[in-house]
């Protein structure tokens, strides 16, 4: 993983484990805040209000991460614990696993019913599958007209994601970049040569992109 980045979900996803006649279903998502992931786990409860638990677990942000679990009225550590050491597994974070579960007669016992939770939610993560996304630098890049176009194809292929719009103006043109830190002045060399040093492009901020 590239230093400073970070793991989460590469999609939002429903997984079923059947354990015993119980049906433990399992609702994965990406979420950016506390408040997204409290909305996941209500939005869960009034779809499955049938169901008995709803048990939740949710890792959030860089170190120190957020993070909390629930069990939901089964015994405790069975349900939340067990799904959080899944997500921290998995060295995930920005997510919410919602672990619904429907009784099927049979008692499973504190054993059984935490590797069926967290088996819910290891499930689910193999069926999402893994983003990795690192940290880039944002780049203001303006130039004049005769030399965007060069300007922009160099700098797609020194790295294809690099730009992630073009602006034309009566003035110039502005592209927007997103670089690996350790890039940056790559990016401004480029674009001095490419515009025999007339091109200007200044820092605006950070952000991250897929590795």
């Amino acid at each position: 993983m590239t230093t400073g980045g970070f793991r989460t979900v590469a999609a939002d996803v429903e997984y079923d484990v059947e354990v015993k006649r119980s049906l433990f279903r399992c609702t994965l998502r990406r979420v950016a805040d506390e408040d997204a992931a409290r909305e996941v786990i209500a939005q869960v409860r009034r779809a499955h209000w049938d169901a008995r638990h709803h048990c939740s677990a949710y890792v959030l942000g860089r170190v120190p991460a957020v993070e909390r679990s629930n069990d939901d009225g089964e015994p405790a550590g069975t349900a939340g614990a067990p799904m959080l050491a899944a997500l921290h597994g998995a060295e995930l974070t920005d997510v919410v696993a919602v672990v619904t579960r429907w009784f099927g007669g049979v008692l499973l016992g504190t054993g059984g019913l935490a590797r069926a939770y967290r088996s819910a939610v290891a499930g689910a993560i193999d069926a999402a599958g893994v983003l990795v996304r690192r940290p880039v630098t944002l780049l203001a890049v303006a130039v004049d007209h005769a030399h965007a176009g060069g300007v922009e194809h160099a700098l797609r292929a020194a790295d294809p994601g690099a730009v992630r719009a073009v602006d034309y103006t009566a003035d110039g043109v502005r592209l927007t970049l997103a670089v690996p830190p350790d890039r940056v002045e790559a990016a401004r060399t480029l674009v001095a040569e490419q515009t025999a040093g007339t091109g200007r492009l200044t820092e605006t901020g950070s952000d991250y992109a897929n590795a």
